[in-house]
């Protein structure tokens, strides 16, 4: 298996109501937190990355219309967790993750990957922020409220 890039995105998934989507991970129960994933290549835009994150991890499609990513022109940098430096090269340590919300409808149907996620709730932005395992994603997600600039109809 070829080494994961150090280069990741987040996406916050929301409702109009500021409820945040959390999934709790496969390999890891307990552990929740907002879609996350590596750039599949060095050169991939991110918001293609976000998009396609987003459509593997819950099954909401981006469709640039009723369901719009939007950037939030923030990279964190943080340490890479001891447990999963195994899948980056050797000397990787850090991560640059950029930031993006969806915002969807309440009813939005979710359809996790198994190999990937085990549950998921819906919770009020604070909540969702408390659970979180990541500290960039808790803040990313107490955040939100001045990054929101588009709900759905």
């Amino acid at each position: 298996m070829p080494h994961k890039i150090p280069e990741s995105v987040l996406v916050v998934i929301h409702t109009p109501d500021l409820e945040v989507l959390l999934i709790e991970r496969a390999d890891k129960p307990g552990f929740w937190q907002s879609v996350t994933g590596s750039l599949d290549m060095p050169n991939e835009p991110l918001l293609d990355a976000a998009a396609r994150e987003l459509f593997e991890e819950t099954g909401i499609v981006a469709d640039g219309a009723d369901v719009i990513l939007q950037d939030w022109q923030l990279a964190n940098v943080y340490e890479i967790y001891p447990r999963w430096r195994h899948r980056y090269a050797p000397g990787v340590t850090h991560n640059t993750e950029h930031v993006f919300s969806v915002c969807v409808p309440a009813d939005t149907v979710i359809t996790l990957s198994p190999r990937e996620h085990i549950d998921f709730a819906w919770l009020p932005r604070v909540d969702a922020a408390d659970r979180c395992f990541s500290s960039s994603n808790a803040e990313a997600i107490l955040q939100l409220k001045r990054h929101v600039l588009h709900h759905p109809r």
